[in-house]
């Protein structure tokens, strides 16, 4: 009897540690699973890493091109020697007031601009950086980023209120944010451009510079001129219609064509948005110019 007693002790013993075995050995499985788990997660959040890397260093690599100065054309616009040829820059991203453009006025801070420009590109190693879509307008002119030793002209610009954010045609707007944060920057402080109300517009610049007439404060403290032959009156219609026109277009006033053609009669080359005679139904391609050849 205490035979199998003892038997019976022993097989329920054995079937305890059995048990306890089988315990032990699927939370050791377990652990070894969530340990794996950990693993596996660490290594997908540290390659997402990485690859956020990769693309932050994609973004800001700069790919840039030696070229040498020829001219300043304008604010906005310089000429380059580039792979043997004299090529015309247009900056992308950014406009500034017009100083010598055909058939503009002279806007306030175009000569500003233009000066500035050449105080920057004339002084330092001079390099052009291309965006991702086409690196020339229809005009021809190369579409690029401008540094010198390294510094961004077109940043300079608008940092300083001399140039606005304009012309934005994806996919070369690498740096429109960027941008738009040094041209809020100069907004803030209503610095050059800026700082005249409703001078700067989506279209460009509003108003010209107003020409010091010194003839006329001459003519008012001289003694009076002698008579002068009687002119045909179709002459004084003419020179009269001349006046007009030339008030006109200093003092902002509409000019009204039908059509490009007549536009072109007076104005063979079009004009810009900032010209009383500009109508944007005449700019298709709405780059701000109208009835261009």
């Amino acid at each position: 009897m205490k035979k199998v007693i003892l038997g019976f002790t022993a097989f329920t013993l054995s079937l305890s540690l059995a048990a306890c075995g089988s315990n032990d050995t699927e939370k050791s499985s377990t652990e070894s699973k969530e340990t794996q788990q950990v693993s596996q997660d660490a290594e997908q959040k540290e390659a997402t890493k990485e690859k956020t890397a990769d693309k932050s260093d994609s973004k800001d690599k700069k790919e840039l091109v030696d070229v040498t100065l020829d001219k300043v054309v304008d604010g906005d616009t310089i000429k380059v020697k580039y792979k043997g040829n004299v090529d015309t820059v247009r900056y992308l991203l950014v406009d500034t007031p017009e100083s010598k453009k055909p058939d503009s006025c002279v806007q306030p801070y175009g000569e500003d601009a233009s000066k500035r420009n050449t105080e920057l590109v004339s002084d330092g190693k001079l390099q052009m950086e291309f965006d991702k879509g086409d690196h020339r307008d229809k005009y021809g002119r190369l579409l690029a980023y401008v540094y010198v030793d390294g510094k961004s002209v077109q940043e300079t610009l608008l940092k300083e209120g001399l140039a606005r954010v304009a012309y934005v045609y994806e996919p070369n707007t690498k740096y429109i944010d960027q941008f738009r944060e040094d041209e809020q920057e100069a907004k803030s402080e209503k610095l050059s451009i800026w700082s005249k109300n409703g001078f700067v517009t989506d279209r460009g610049f509003n108003g010209c510079v107003k020409e010091k007439n010194t003839a006329v404060k001459k003519a008012t403290t001289s003694k009076p001129a002698a008579k002068q032959p009687t002119t045909p009156k179709a002459s004084s219609e003419t020179s009269t219609t001349t006046e007009n026109e030339a008030s006109s277009a200093s003092t902002g006033e509409t000019e009204t064509f039908k059509n490009c053609t007549e536009l072109r009669k007076k104005y063979p080359n079009g004009v810009p948005s900032s010209h009383p005679a500009y109508q944007s139904k005449m700019d298709r391609d709405h780059d701000n110019y109208a009835c261009e050849r």
